[in-house]
C-alpha cells in the first residue's frame, strides 16, 4: 500500500506538468515551482528504493523463515521499515536542492528535459556546481547501494530457498509472490544503473529523458 501511494504521487509530481508541455498549453514553471518538483520527485524516488529494499526483506522473511514471520515482522516493525523509509527519502535530497537553490542561473532559462531534474540544473548553472555535483553523487552511491544490497541479498536467499522446494507447483507458488516486485526492481535499478554510468550529466540529458519514461510512467502502472 506504501508503494502504490508513493507511485501515485510520483507519477502525479512530474506527469502533468510533463503533458501540458507536450501539448502546448504550458512551456514555463516558477524557480519555485520547478525546486519543489525536483525536490518531491527524487525524495519520492529515494524513497521507493527503501521501500523496495524493506519489501525485498518482506520476501526474505516469508519465504526463508515462515515460521517465525509473524513473530518478526510485526505490525509495529512494518509501520517503522514504512516511516524510515519515507523519512530517510525526504531527508536525503533536502542538501542538494538547497545547494541547488543557492546557484546563479545566467540563461537561456530553459530546461532540457519534461520535468526538473537535477542534471538540467547543473546545466544551466554559470557558477561552480562542484559542490552540488559532489553531493548528489554521494547521496545516490549511498541510497543506492544500502537498499540495493539489502535487495540483491534477500532475493540471493529467497531464490536458494524457492530453488529447495521438491515441487514444481511448490516453486511456481513460490516465485508467483515475488514476480511483480522483482519486475519492479530490475526496472528501476536497471535504469538508475544506465543513467549513473554515464560519465558526464551534461552530455546524457538526452538519455535521461528516455530513461525517466520508465520510472515516472512504466514502472507505476506494474
Amino acid at each position: 500500500s506504501n508503494l502504490s501511494f508513493l507511485e501515485i504521487w510520483y507519477t502525479t509530481a512530474a506527469v502533468p506538468k510533463a503533458l501540458a508541455i507536450l501539448l502546448g498549453r504550458s512551456q514555463t514553471i516558477s524557480f519555485t515551482g520547478c525546486l519543489l518538483q525536483m525536490y518531491l520527485v527524487f525524495s519520492l524516488g529515494c524513497t521507493e528504493y527503501f521501500l523496495l529494499a524493506a519489501m525485498a526483506y518482506d520476501r526474505y522473511l516469508a519465504i526463508c523463515c515462515p515460521l517465525h514471520y509473524g513473530a518478526i515482522m510485526s505490525s509495529l516493525l512494518s509501520a517503522q521499515l514504512a516511516l524510515g523509509s519515507w523519512v530517510c527519502g525526504f531527508l536525503a535530497i533536502a542538501v542538494p536542492t538547497a545547494l541547488i537553490s543557492g546557484l546563479s542561473f545566467c540563461g537561456p532559462h530553459a530546461i532540457n528535459h519534461f520535468f526538473c531534474d537535477i542534471a538540467p540544473w547543473i546545466a544551466l548553472a554559470c557558477t561552480s556546481t562542484q559542490a552540488v555535483e559532489l553531493v548528489a553523487f554521494v547521496i545516490t552511491f549511498v541510497v543506492i547501494l544500502s537498499s540495493c544490497l539489502v535487495t540483491l541479498v534477500s532475493y540471493i536467499f529467497v531464490i536458494s530457498t524457492i530453488l529447495r522446494i521438491p515441487s514444481a507447483c511448490g516453486r511456481s507458488k513460490a516465485f508467483s509472490t515475488c514476480s511483480s516486485h522483482l519486475t519492479v526492481v530490475f526496472i528501476w535499478y536497471g535504469s538508475t544503473i544506465f543513467l549513473h554510468v554515464c560519465t558526464s550529466i551534461k552530455d546524457a540529458l538526452d538519455l535521461t529523458k528516455a530513461v525517466h519514461i520508465l520510472n515516472t510512467v512504466v514502472t507505476p502502472v506494474l
